[in-house]
């Protein structure tokens, strides 16, 4: 009479400590032993692999989209620093030719600090790593030290994310809010600009500054705050802290493809500042100098900060997509390597009941 036979296979992950074979053969120094283990079975392990491998497919096309603006947006970012720092230094020594003559100057009136507008820029979308959460810790350490320094302080909201996190919060008061649109323009910049206008000629605040995100490469990005009004004595724009957020040499990151894979070649720009003559004519009146070229002063620092922060963005969602998409690979291998044991150890497993069965009949 024939007994009926079952076996049960278990797969066991055996690390190779041998150095010898590992040297002999490459293929075991590719594969990081032991492997996480991993209980699933054969059908779970299928989708699952199909699931990692859509995925995978989204993040790249998310890396190669992103890629694509960033080429626009930095290119915009060069353009545009040049033309603000000069700008800059311009009204900068014609206030300072004006310090002897009656004329009134309105935005740079430096007066006791009561209360502060912080304009806070982040991005439109998610899905950038921790871009959004690093100009907002900026936003909640520069809020404490006003708080502690016991001044006051209003809020102006650019960007859909900066606008839900501030409408989560309860208890601050956003002054404005504003959307920006795919890519920064001079109406979206000139928008908030005439709110900064209102509340600073206005008295509401006496003091303007800009959080924003600095471009710097594709792969860093410095969360900054710059006092925007009353424009600053020394001509150039400072943090609270003293230092400078302007370059004299810029890293323009050139993207390219080598070998069918995005890579990045570094060439060096230099901006050259050009210097004014100490004395200076002028023909019209200067106050309505003055008055034309203070407004595209706000529309050019409020535009800049605006490219900035939407390379940075972007550059930060590439590296985001680019570490998700090499991720997929590796937890897709690991699936792969444990999909294939487990259908090795069934295969095997049927295979003895097969030869056990046969040899129970003889």
């Amino acid at each position: 009479m024939a007994s009926s036979l079952s076996f049960t296979s278990h797969l066991v992950n055996f690390p190779i400590s041998d150095p010898k074979l590992t040297n002999r053969n490459p293929t075991f120094q590719s594969l990081k032993l032991p492997l996480p283990s991993i209980h699933c079975g054969i059908r779970e392990l299928r989708q699952r692999i199909d699931t990692i491998k859509n995925i995978q497919k989204v993040t790249e096309a998310m890396k190669l989209v992103a890629a694509a603006k960033i080429r626009r947006a930095q290119e915009a970012v060069i353009s545009t620093r040049p033309f603000a720092e000069t700008l800059v230094d311009m009204l900068y020594n014609i206030t300072q030719q004006l310090q002897l003559e009656d004329v009134d100057i309105p935005l740079t009136e430096i007066r006791p600090v009561k209360k502060v507008a912080l304009v806070v820029i982040a991005g439109e979308r998610g899905l950038c790593g921790g871009f959004n959460n690093g100009i907002f810790k900026k936003a909640e350490t520069r809020m404490a030290e006003l708080t502690n320094l016991g001044i006051g302080y209003t809020l102006i909201s650019v960007g859909k994310k900066s606008n839900a996190y501030f409408r989560r919060r309860k208890g601050e008061f956003v002054d404005r809010f504003v959307e920006g649109e795919s890519f920064p323009n001079a109406k979206e910049a000139q928008v908030i600009a005439d709110d900064v206008f209102s509340l600073f000629i206005s008295e509401e605040v006496d003091k303007v500054e800009l959080l924003y995100t600095k471009f710097v490469s594709l792969i860093k990005s410095d969360p900054v705050i710059h006092t925007l009004l009353p424009l600053t004595s020394k001509g150039e724009v400072f943090d609270v802290n003293g230092r400078s957020v302007d370059v004299d040499e810029d890293e323009f990151f050139r993207l390219t493809t080598k070998g069918g894979k995005l890579t990045v070649v570094r060439d060096h720009l230099r901006v050259k500042k050009g210097e004014f003559l100490p004395n200076l004519e002028f023909e019209q009146d200067p106050a309505q100098i003055l008055d034309a070229l203070m407004p595209l002063y706000l529309n050019s620092q409020i535009l800049r900060a605006l490219q900035e922060s939407f390379a940075s963005e972007l550059a930060a969602r590439m590296n985001a997509m680019s570490s998700a998409m090499d991720n997929a690979v590796e937890l897709r291998r690991d699936l792969s390597i444990a999909y294939n044991r487990e259908r090795q150890a069934k295969i095997t497993g049927e295979i003895l009941e097969i030869v056990a069965g046969a040899d129970a009949l003889t």
